[in-house]
């Protein structure tokens, strides 16, 4: 399955660029069928090693990526991604469902997971969604208190530090900066990052206690709150 659709192929060769990094034939064709038919561009790697090498290759609008995979795990792969500066968002496919995994998976780079077994509508939409997040760029410089968060650039400081975030910890900072300080409610965070439809409150939950413990755990005064219930708000102080 490592081939690219040819011009022709469906008449389909200007859909978005997949790289599918997964090991199980059976998964893997299902989800190369699934998303052929619906337009995208497919290439296919079955151990990490020639997935990391097709993925530094470059070229593709979004990568999926299976954890447990032969010669080289996902996560490693993950990290040798970014260390190389690629930037192209990385949906991981997992059936590590517990908060540190994800919470690994997410330091090392990747944008996005789906818990196996998984809809294929589901993956599509998750696709797409971080397709969109990459694509956008917003205006001016925002700043909360000594926060500064650059759309253009693709920057955040704090204290004059640079700060790593994740693609999906960046749109729900920028989402939570341009409210500031009012309350960004849960549905609204969820949108940013997936669309209509899209993502579960679990991960969302997930991907905001990644940004806190990079924004907020290495300094005195803490930026991100949460409004129980309800949803999350940036300020620098907890009842502005």
């Amino acid at each position: 399955m490592q081939r690219k659709l040819d011009d022709d192929d469906h008449g389909r060769d200007t859909g978005l660029r997949i790289l599918l990094i997964e090991d199980q034939r059976d998964i893997a064709a299902n989800i190369w069928d699934f998303l052929e038919l619906r337009g995208f561009v497919m290439d296919h790697a079955a151990d990490g090693a020639n997935g990391l090498r097709m993925a530094l290759d470059g070229g593709y609008d979004v990568i999926v990526l299976d954890l447990g995979l032969p010669k080289l795990d996902g996560i490693d792969l993950c990290r040798a991604l970014r260390r190389a500066n690629r930037d192209t968002p990385v949906l991981m496919l997992t059936a590590r469902d517990t908060l540190q995994d994800k919470l690994t998976g997410f330091a090392e780079g990747a944008d996005d997971y789906v818990v196996k077994p998984f809809a294929m509508k589901e993956l599509e939409a998750r696709i797409r969604a971080l397709y969109r997040r990459g694509r956008m760029q917003h205006g001016d410089r925002l700043h909360v208190a000594d926060l500064v968060l650059d759309p253009l650039d693709h920057v955040v400081e704090r204290a004059g530090r640079k700060l790593n975030l994740t693609r999906a910890g960046f749109v729900l900072l920028e989402a939570l900066m341009r409210k500031s300080p009012n309350l960004v409610r849960h549905g609204d965070l969820a949108h940013a990052l997936w669309g209509d439809g899209g993502g579960d409150i679990a991960t969302l939950h997930t991907h905001l206690s990644v940004l806190r413990a990079t924004i907020d755990r290495p300094f005195d005064i803490h930026l991100l709150h949460t409004v129980h219930g309800f949803g999350y708000r940036i300020a620098e102080h907890a009842n502005a």
